[in-house]
């Protein structure tokens, strides 16, 4: 009997040796800056991009035609992050746009930058904490940066005017990001909230991944990899909730995602729909995989933007 109770202890010890490392392996793979990698990302994602290369290509160089400066603010912790601002027709109006995990600024958002600077938008592209040009060790997965975003729209108020009119847009990591933030006391010039592929939480997006693409259990990596989080870089994986900020919201939200997302499920931005309390709009976009919703169907994604910005902005 003590043999086997012995064997036990022995094997319970082993198990629980395995979980933490797989849980610390875990962590340093998706938490950390140079960890996390930009071509694993894509890879998850599934999204074929090489197909939209040539209009990115085009519409990047036109892009970098314009006047744009680079602009660095410190963070309410002392980093210093960095942000493209590209100051395009009239300054009164301006959308700060929020990229997606391993990304940066100046990557997500060639595409659509055609479209805001047709539409007379001046854009605000952060390199979100340690991403880009930005400072930072550990990724804040929206949780962080929905502070970082008060400092982006005091910049813009500082630079632009009392007057200004403000959009934020964020995709998918970005669009955590903006969701989180519209649970904050928001200043009156920020009009509306525009989030493609957003998700609820970094803990449901990891156990989501978990679960579809690895076929391993969420508990107790997700736990451990949340409590060491929580110490090193100062927020639990489900400390903030981008299904439950929105109860809170008071300024008009646009979800947008693609049914065919599988990194980000669209039940996701079905969830945070239902949650929100502020006006609301919402676009599914057939067959798109993930953050592919603008490139798959544009004159839906642009129409929609039309419609939601054109209630809002005057």
């Amino acid at each position: 009997m003590k043999k086997k109770l012995t064997i036990a202890a022995v094997f319970l010890g082993l198990l629980t040796v395995a979980e933490a490392g797989g849980s610390a392996y875990f962590y340093r793979r998706t938490m950390k800056r140079g960890n996390a990698k930009k071509e694993r990302t894509i890879k998850m994602a599934g999204t074929d991009w090489n197909q939209y290369m040539p209009l990115i290509q085009k519409r990047k160089e036109a892009m970098l035609e314009q006047p744009h400066e680079d602009v660095f603010c410190v963070s309410e912790d002392g980093l210093q992050l960095h942000a493209t601002y590209f100051p395009y027709g009239d300054r009164r109006k301006i959308v700060i746009c929020f990229h997606g995990y391993t990304s940066q600024g100046m990557s997500d958002y060639v595409g659509l930058s055609d479209y805001y600077r047709r539409q007379g938008f001046s854009m605000l592209l952060v390199d979100e904490r340690a991403h880009g040009d930005s400072e930072g060790e550990y990724i804040g997965f929206g949780c962080l940066d929905r502070i970082d975003a008060l400092m982006w729209i005091d910049w813009v108020l500082q630079q632009c005017g009392e007057e200004t009119q403000i959009l934020l847009h964020g995709t998918s990591m970005g669009g955590a990001t903006v969701l989180m933030s519209s649970g904050l006391a928001l200043p009156e010039q920020v009009k509306g909230i525009i989030s493609d592929c957003g998700f609820t939480s970094a803990k449901e997006v990891f156990t989501h991944v978990l679960h579809s693409m690895y076929h391993l259990p969420a508990f107790p990596m997700i736990q451990i990899a949340s409590l060491v989080n929580k110490k090193k870089a100062g927020y639990g994986l489900d400390e903030c909730n981008a299904a439950k900020e929105v109860q809170k919201a008071e300024v008009p939200i646009l979800l947008i995602h693609g049914d065919a997302d599988t990194f980000v499920p669209c039940s996701m931005c079905e969830k945070i729909y239902e949650n929100c309390a502020s006006d609301k709009k919402m676009l599914i976009v057939k067959g798109a995989a993930h953050a592919e919703s603008y490139y798959k169907d544009m004159e839906a994604y642009e129409n929609a933007l039309d419609d939601f910005i054109g209630g809002i902005i005057k």
